[in-house]
């Protein structure tokens, strides 16, 4: 009876030493991980960024530009962003401003549609823009607008505090639905709103990279669903 209890305790205290064992090298693995986890340079993002596919919509004119100027903003500033020219679009052809108030004022949402109609060419996507509605009262205003056939509310509430920013989400929502309806792999990130607002054309795959690489801050693309919740509920 003896030799079966030392047996069992031996048992014991070998299994549970050796799981001690296996967690303290999983333990040590983890750490040695974070410890040689160092920040990437420049021209490992813009290598990263390529094979993503990222520069894939930048026209070969502009491309050693966009490289350079995107290299430049991790390097000094760890900004996600490329260079803007003077018309306020960007080289890279994937960030987008979005001024909110000239988004939902009157004629705004056409003006902005038109602009991601070119980069729906680029990705040869259709974006056939029609039957704009527009009912307003002195409270409510329904503002509503046809994609390739298929209705979108850019704007159904009364007016409020949140005028801008609902139709800005409004507005990015619509167009990730006709990117998903046309088998993109790309949508829309929103970056900022406001007067000075920014959205993003992304994959999964290159959103992710962002997150790990670029700091957390307010320059950065958000998830949508974390952008409503932040800033609509």
């Amino acid at each position: 009876m003896n030799k079966v209890i030392i047996v069992v305790f031996s048992f014991l205290f070998f299994g549970c030493n050796s799981k001690a064992q296996n967690n303290s090298k999983i333990n040590d693995i983890e750490n040695l991980v974070i410890k040689n986890k160092t920040k990437m340079t420049g021209k490992q993002v813009i290598s990263n960024l390529e094979n993503l596919n990222f520069f894939n919509l930048t026209n070969k004119s502009d491309l050693k530009t966009a490289k350079i100027e995107f290299e430049k903003s991790y390097n000094e500033l760890s900004f996600f962003e490329g260079v803007m020219n003077e018309d306020l679009t960007f080289t890279d052809n994937r960030f987008y401003f979005i001024d909110s108030e000239t988004l939902f004022e009157g004629g705004g949402l056409i003006q902005y549609l038109e602009i991601i109609k070119q980069l729906f060419d680029k990705l040869n996507l259709k974006l056939v823009i029609s039957d704009e509605v527009n009912i307003q009262t002195e409270k409510h205003w329904t503002h509503k607008i046809k994609l390739n056939g298929k209705e979108y509310s850019a704007y159904d509430s009364d007016f409020g505090e949140l005028d801008w920013g609902i139709a800005y989400i409004n507005f990015i929502e619509m167009l990730n639905d006709q990117l998903k309806l046309q088998n993109s792999d790309n949508q829309f990130y929103p970056i900022s709103s406001g007067n000075d607002g920014r959205i993003v054309l992304l994959t999964k795959e290159q959103f992710e990279f962002v997150m790990v690489n670029y700091p957390s801050d307010k320059n950065n693309p958000k998830n949508i669903n974390d952008w409503k919740k932040k800033f609509l509920l």
